[in-house]
């Protein structure tokens, strides 16, 4: 596991390359979990899950950490998102992608260039329940909000 820690922090550069002490405990426990099904297999019972193990200070509903401006504040690792009808659509050469949200939380990974993110989250796609992480390019948002929340120590 630290294995995979150090390389997602090499993968992931934040400003001032140092990645808060909450925030990698977050992706840690998110990394730990993948092909698992945290509590229900709830989308919300990762964040809360990994928010609760880190002592992060948060509601206990939806507000998992300050909301910030990610054209402001660099998105980091271990931060918290809340997709609200959200889809986002990609074209290729070789087709396309559409991926749908309407309520749904997840937890970024890794952040491998501005505006390009990689989330661990459950009950979602073709594994359900299952903790699993997904590309996303945030340009690539046609509809809906996503909220973005960083951990709160």
């Amino acid at each position: 596991m630290l294995t995979a820690l150090a390389c997602l922090l090499v993968a992931a550069p934040i400003q001032g390359d140092t990645l808060p002490a909450l925030n990698a405990c977050i992706v840690e426990y998110a990394l730990s979990q993948e092909g698992h099904t945290v509590a229900r297999g709830e989308c919300w019972d990762l964040a809360a899950a990994a928010l609760d193990l880190c002592e992060a200070q948060w509601d206990g509903l939806y507000g998992f950490g300050r909301r910030y401006d990610p054209k402001k504040d660099p998105i980091q690792p271990g931060d918290i998102l809340r997709f609200e009808g959200v889809t986002m659509e990609t074209r290729t050469t070789d087709g396309s992608e559409r991926y749908t949200f309407g309520e749904h939380t997840a937890i970024v990974v890794v952040v491998p260039a501005p505006g390009r993110i990689t989330i661990a989250h459950q009950n979602f796609g073709p594994v359900g329940r299952k903790v699993s992480q997904l590309n996303l390019d945030l340009a690539s948002l046609t509809k809906g909000r996503i909220h973005f929340h960083r951990p709160v120590p």
